[in-house]
């Protein structure tokens, strides 16, 4: 048996280590539906104002789910909202011990997109900005957000879906709370929101990605959900990640991994190609192409991909993978097949 392709896994544990350490940061956020500590300032501007040209007038996704709020329990409503939009089954009462924190009375913001992930879902960060957040109402994509209801000296956080807008009528629509379509005035709306730095998270369908995803959100969520998404949505994931940002070599890697684990070796042998073509540098898209070409019997080919990345790899903590995997090539093309004299 062929040694699989193993370096975008020591990239996946530090891109997973820093997520980890990112969560332990933000635990020390806010929790929904609880009372929390003052935010900083963050300065306000009119709603409207803040609101460009290029998203329609008017936007509601009237068919979003809806579960109604049991007491401090807004945290798993939302996220089973927008998890049951993205077509993701979701209860939130199953989710419940996943985000709520009795000494809070609610859920950290860092949990709410962990809780996602751990369902297979692509959950990724919103924009902080009201043009960005009804550009991806317009798409089609329902947004969770964090608000403050109550008071500066008295914070009431609690979290809400943003179903649509009306920007002739300066109002926004809401899933929140045990009110199906809450609508609030646009003022008040950013006023509330603004209290928790803007945050917002959206979750996306295998097959689209939120209209102002960022490539290091992504590439980095996608790193960590291989180990809680199945195969076939993973491909779909990093497949239309790719198709956005085509120059990423960790989506092209990732793309070829996922393929290479599931056997199909000639669409992970496209994906080492193209990683290598647009980065023939990297020591990682040489090393990996050069496993895959070996376990389809192209072992000329092979070696000389192998060679590539042992040099690519000089000097850096890839060179031990690239020289196991040259040596294997070597090996194999020195030892006799059976039957020969």
């Amino acid at each position: 048996m062929h040694r699989r392709p193993c370096l975008l896994q020591c990239l996946h544990q530090r891109l997973q280590a820093g997520l980890l350490l990112a969560l332990l940061v933000t635990l020390t956020g806010l929790a929904g539906c609880a009372t929390q500590p003052r935010l900083p300032a963050v300065a306000q501007a009119g709603a409207q104002a803040d609101v460009q040209g290029g998203v329609p007038a008017r936007a509601e996704l009237a068919n979003t789910p809806f579960f109604p709020q049991d007491r401090h329990q807004c945290g798993p409503a939302s996220l089973a909202t927008v998890l049951t939009a993205a077509g993701h089954a979701a209860d939130p009462k199953r989710l419940e011990p996943w985000l709520y924190l009795p000494e809070r009375e609610g859920a950290l913001q860092a949990e709410m997109l962990a809780a996602a992930r751990r369902q297979g879902a692509l959950a990724l960060p919103a924009p902080r900005d009201l043009a960005g957040l009804f550009s991806e109402v317009a798409a089609g994509h329902p947004v969770v957000v964090l608000q403050n209801l109550g008071l500066s000296w008295a914070p009431r956080w609690h979290y809400a879906v943003v179903i649509g807008y009306d920007l002739p009528a300066g109002q926004i629509i809401l899933r929140s709370g045990i009110t199906q379509r809450e609508v609030m005035a646009l003022r008040t709306f950013e006023r509330t929101w603004a209290r928790s730095a803007h945050w917002g998270m959206i979750v996306s369908p295998p097959g689209r990605l939120p209209a102002d995803a960022r490539q290091a959100d992504v590439e980095s969520t996608l790193a960590a959900l291989e180990k809680f998404s199945s195969p076939a949505t993973m491909i779909t994931h990093y497949r239309t990640a790719a198709h956005r940002w085509p120059d990423s070599l960790l989506l092209q890697v990732g793309l070829g991994n996922v393929y290479a684990r599931e056997q199909r070796l000639d669409a992970a042998e496209q994906a080492f190609r193209a990683a290598a073509d647009r980065h023939p540098g990297s020591a990682v898209a040489l090393n990996n192409l050069a496993s895959v070409l070996h376990s389809r019997g192209k072992t000329a080919e092979a070696l000389q991909f192998a060679d590539r990345a042992l040099d690519a790899a000089a000097g850096s903590e890839w060179h031990a993978h690239a020289r196991a995997t040259r040596e294997e090539i070597r090996a194999a093309m020195e030892t006799p097949a059976p039957g020969s004299h």
